[in-house]
């Protein structure tokens, strides 16, 4: 049981170790290209800890592999949780910017009627902004 909760452990440190690097590059894709994988191990090291939890097993079994895991775990989703406040604070600078900027632009532009005429700036046309990460 101490096996599977070190290895899910690892796993999910493994995981989040790639994570924050790809956050701390501002890889956005490739850090959310590994939410999927995330939570399996999420879920994975939740269950194998359950199972440990419930288990009649003496709780001394492995404890150093296991408080190094978990001070590893701690670290990683420490930081973990800083970078991604950094990239999501970025994300919404990135897109204020942007908001910004269409209105001026579009307020600029000639705008064409459904005849094709060339018609005046009453009001600002709608814009549609689309990203994925």
């Amino acid at each position: 049981m101490t096996d599977e909760l070190l290895h899910a452990a690892a796993s999910l440190a493994d995981i989040l170790a790639r994570e924050n690097t790809a956050l701390a590059t501002l890889d956005l894709a490739a850090a959310a290209a590994l939410v999927t994988e995330k939570h399996l191990a999420a879920d994975a090291f939740a269950a194998a800890h359950a199972r440990l939890a419930a288990a009649d097993t003496p709780r001394y079994v492995k404890r150093d592999a296991l408080g190094a895991t978990a001070l590893r775990l701690r670290d990683l989703a420490a930081d973990n949780r800083r970078l991604l406040d950094r990239a999501l604070a970025i994300q919404a600078r990135v897109l204020d910017i942007i908001a910004q900027a269409v209105p001026r632009a579009s307020s600029q532009a000639p705008r064409y009627g459904a005849e094709g005429a060339l018609v005046g700036r009453t009001r600002a046309l709608p814009v549609a902004i689309a990203a994925s990460v």
